[in-house]
């Protein structure tokens, strides 16, 4: 790819996410918003698939056109605002195996801690997506792609919606070799840890726990 991150600039893109940034935008629309925001991010994601050509026979004749030449794929959400992402990219990726790293933030120090970890069998052998919603300090980002890696995969690309510069370059230093992919860059993490201006605590909106 020729940027790292890519932030995606397309309208379609930029309107979703000022619907999703409202403070009045609901639980079910919002959820919504991340899925369809999602299914645009793994469309951007997914351009250097490889393909093969085929022959295909149509109601008026033969064409020789391209299919996905079975690339095995994998996507992992960080839980458990990564799991509203899910939905949307299998709606374009229907074969990609699911597996899940369940991280919390502790709220001194800032860092995750990791509480679960669940990948597929074969995750060596798999290009893998890293789903999270909000890329702020970079801390659970870096420590997914940590444990990944250790499981033997070696293509591994990020999807998030919203991300602070923090975030980015504490990802892009620990872990060069990973694709980043953003629907938007914001301003900065406030003392907090969150992102300014942000669109508040991703997973309290997408599942109605606030």
């Amino acid at each position: 790819m020729s940027k790292n991150p890519m932030i995606l600039d397309h309208p379609l893109v930029q309107h979703k996410v000022s619907h999703l940034r409202d403070r009045n935008t609901g639980t079910k629309e919002f959820k919504e918003l991340v899925s369809e925001i999602a299914m645009l991010l793994c469309y951007e994601a997914t351009r250097d698939l490889p393909t093969e050509e085929v022959e295909i026979e149509t109601p008026v004749a033969i064409a020789k056109t391209r299919v996905l030449s079975g690339r095995k794929l994998a996507l992992v959400p960080i839980l458990r605002a990564g799991l509203g992402m899910v939905d949307g990219m299998l709606t374009l990726l229907p074969a990609a195996k699911v597996g899940h790293i369940g991280l919390y933030r502790n709220e001194e120090t800032l860092e995750p801690v990791e509480y679960y970890c669940k990948l597929p069998s074969d995750i060596a052998e798999r290009d893998v997506m890293v789903l999270d919603p909000m890329l702020a300090t970079g801390g659970s980002a870096v420590d997914a792609i940590t444990q990944i890696k250790k499981r033997g995969a070696k293509s591994i690309k990020f999807l998030a919606i919203i991300a602070a510069p923090e975030g980015l370059e504490r990802l892009h230093t620990a872990h060069p070799d990973v694709d980043i992919y953003v629907a938007a860059l914001d301003e900065k993490l406030n003392e907090n840890g969150y992102i300014i201006p942000g669109l508040g605590d991703a997973g309290d909106r997408i599942f109605g726990t606030k």
